[in-house]
């Protein structure tokens, strides 16, 4: 099999004929012409000067992403770009959003790149616009408010499960805590953010102790704290900001749940669109299980007279009996016991919410820490059990089934498609610009585009693919095991297990290896020290810290590093650390798995192709997402390995292999050998 590859350097600026072969929109429209933009050359002025300050090298696809950027922020058409590794895309989308007259909104799905944007890409940008410009635009960050130390929890302290507030914990936790509440008393001192990426090393045990969640707040007029307060600062700052980066969740609580959580906005560019989908999922799940309910009754006791916080004991020992006649799995329809268990819930945490006693009008005394935080897990619980009780066909109900203990089972509810809320919350509302490495989906923009509410064919949207600068025609090879029997599931076969021992082994190490299971990763594990002995070093994700483990992948010549899904995106390990990349199986979404199943028939009663929709489509994205770990710069070579034959047989195996970069095909195992033995041989040693 062989795969034609574009030339990198065809989309020079100008030429318009090779415009028009990256340009082509969804239903065959193009991106209006960028030049006829009044700023076309302020533009690439401001972009120009911002690559330098990087000390980057300006990318033809780079502009030309600016430009298209640009006029759809202009127009008001919504806008998908893909745009791949070396593209530049940080860069791409932040200069025509700081050159626009109102306000953007940038929402990334992880730290590392919000780090990567307030840390580098944006200071450089500035740089870049004050010398084109002679002003500097101004940026900002939002997070959750439990992101920033909170001063009043700092001073007064902490209630525990009974709401009794408490100076500070005992051991190795209370050192954490003191050490963390010094740290905030300085940053206040110093007029710091107290975000907490720049507190001491610490747990999340820790981090709680010295902060809220939203609803755990007092509230600005209430607390004595306010105007010292970090997430009300940066609030505040942000109202004055040209550029506000947040984060997919935060954006979906303010666009979607329609509490205001950024300041206003009229464009929104979403970074790693890819996963915008289960983002915005996750942020509408919740959860409810006895153990909570419990917590729950525990901390009204301490502030409620009547008999209200033991029937909401009672409750959850209702809500437990119910849960322990119950399969884990998906609830299509609750039985009596589980509806007459949430009913009661329900009931109990509105009537504690309505015995607690009423706040003070007068400056928060001790107590109200204590009672706010009682009445925001009560409402919580609240409102849960009653979306549960509901039943409603919009959501997707089931059991997981935990260890006792983490607490015994419990109830979770999720939004069985999101892609309605997006069309009319994100995209009624504002203009939206979504990039990522990974957008196009079996060769076109449809699949991803349905997932998130737009329908291919309509007018309100355009797409655009800038290419990458990397050749991976000549960088990369993609290796199908054809020979290898169909993976089971009594996990891998003995083949499957001799073949990556000869791919780690031909490759002398420098493995990325990506499994569909921590089972099966921690077989391969075992299966290649068993059969390379000390040859090669192989980590395994739970041997330590994950952050630790890609350290000591990168530092350590002769190193493999295999795991799950915290692998297949967002690492990034440029050069001959790591030269090949193994995938064990297509990554399905699993047969039980309650919400995939869920919106796989919800596609089948709405008469599409539930499998082709929902399960290739969630396979093909992780799949473009884990082979594009190979290759991170220009002179990165290597091989994706997939040892799953139905890549190479199954009818749908040409969408899911057409959604990964243009890579070489082969399925010829001794052409594969001879490359990573050739690769391992020109590696330097360490």
């Amino acid at each position: 099999m062989t795969a034609a590859v574009p030339d990198p350097d065809s989309t020079r600026d100008g030429d318009d004929e090779t415009a028009s072969q990256v340009s082509d929109g969804p239903d065959g429209g193009r991106v209006a012409d960028p030049d006829s933009e009044p700023d076309h050359g302020r533009l690439r002025a401001v972009l120009h000067a911002a690559v330098q300050a990087v000390g980057g090298t300006e990318r033809p696809g780079q502009v030309q992403m600016a430009e298209a950027v640009a006029q759809a922020i202009e127009s008001g058409e919504h806008l998908l770009v893909q745009a791949g590794t070396g593209t530049g895309k940080s860069l791409g989308y932040l200069v025509p959003s700081l050159l626009h007259d109102e306000r953007v909104v940038v929402a990334t799905a992880t730290l590392q790149l919000q780090h990567q944007l307030v840390e580098r890409d944006i200071p450089a940008l500035l740089d870049g616009a004050r010398t084109v410009l002679g002003r500097t635009p101004k940026p900002a960050v939002v997070k959750g408010r439990g992101n920033y130390a909170c001063l009043h929890r700092v001073r007064e302290g902490a209630p525990d499960e009974q709401g009794v507030l408490v100076e500070a914990p005992t051991g190795s936790l209370g050192e954490e805590v003191v050490m963390l509440r010094s740290w905030a008393e300085a940053e206040a001192e110093r007029a710091g953010v107290g975000d907490r990426d720049a507190a001491p090393a610490h747990t999340d045990r820790a981090w709680r102790q010295v902060s809220v969640q939203a609803r755990e707040c007092l509230g600005a007029a209430r607390c004595p704290y306010a105007r010292e307060c970090f997430a009300e600062i940066a609030r505040d700052d942000a109202a004055d900001a040209d550029v506000v980066v947040t984060n997919h969740a935060l954006l979906a609580i303010d666009a979607i749940d329609g509490v205001p959580m950024l300041p206003e906005y009229d464009t929104v560019v979403v970074d790693e669109a890819h996963e915008l989908v289960a983002r915005v999922t996750q942020a509408s799940t919740a959860e409810l299980s006895p153990t909570m309910v419990e917590r729950a009754g525990r901390r009204a006791r301490a502030l409620v007279r009547g008999r209200e916080a033991d029937d909401l004991e009672d409750a959850a020992d209702a809500l437990r009996g119910a849960l322990s006649g119950l399969e884990p799995g998906r609830v299509t329809v609750p039985p009596d016991a589980l509806a007459d268990a949430l009913s009661l819930v329900r009931d109990s945490a509105r009537a504690c919410m309505s015995a607690l006693p009423k706040e003070s009008k007068e400056a928060p005394g001790e107590g109200d820490a204590a009672r706010q935080q009682t009445r925001s897990t009560l409402d919580d619980v609240r409102k849960v059990a009653e979306r549960m009780a509901s039943a409603s066909e919009l959501d997707v109900l089931w059991v997981v089934d935990r260890d006792a203990a983490r607490g015994g089972a419990e109830l979770r509810i999720a939004p069985i498609d999101v892609a309605a809320t997006l069309r009319d919350k994100l995209f009624a509302e504002n203009t939206v610009v979504l990039t990522s490495a990974t957008l196009k989906l079996g060769g076109g923009f449809e699949p991803i585009a349905r997932t998130l509410g737009l329908t291919p064919g309509e007018s309100d949207w355009d797409a655009i693919d800038v290419g990458s600068p990397f050749d991976y025609g000549k960088q990369a090879m993609l290796y199908v095991a054809r020979h290898l029997p169909p993976p089971g599931r009594d996990g891998a076969s003995s083949a499957s297990l001799d073949e990556i021992a000869a791919l780690v082994e031909a490759a002398g190490g420098r493995t990325l290896g990506l499994f569909s299971s921590r089972r099966a990763a921690e077989a391969a594990t075992e299966a290649v020290r068993e059969r390379l002995g000390d040859a090669v070093e192989v980590l395994c994700q739970g041997d330590a810290q994950l952050s630790e483990l890609a350290r000591r992948f990168v530092e350590e010549p002769r190193t493999c590093l295999f795991g799950t899904l915290s692998l297949w995106q967002g690492i990034d390990l440029p050069g001959s650390t790591c030269q090949l990349v193994l995938i064990d199986r297509i990554p399905f979404p699993r047969p039980d798995d309650p919400l995939m199943s869920a919106r796989q028939r919800l596609v089948e009663r709405r008469g599409g192709n539930g499998f082709m929709t929902v399960a290739a489509t969630h396979a093909a994205l992780l799949l473009a997402q884990g082979a594009g770990r190979l290759i991170r710069r220009s002179d990165d070579r290597g091989v994706v390995a997939v040892l799953d034959s139905r890549l190479a047989t199954a009818r749908y195996g040409s969408f899911l292999a057409s959604s990964m970069p243009p890579m070489w095909r082969t399925t010829d195992r001794g052409v594969v050998l001879g490359a990573l033995r050739r690769l391992d041989a020109a590696a330097p040693a360490g």
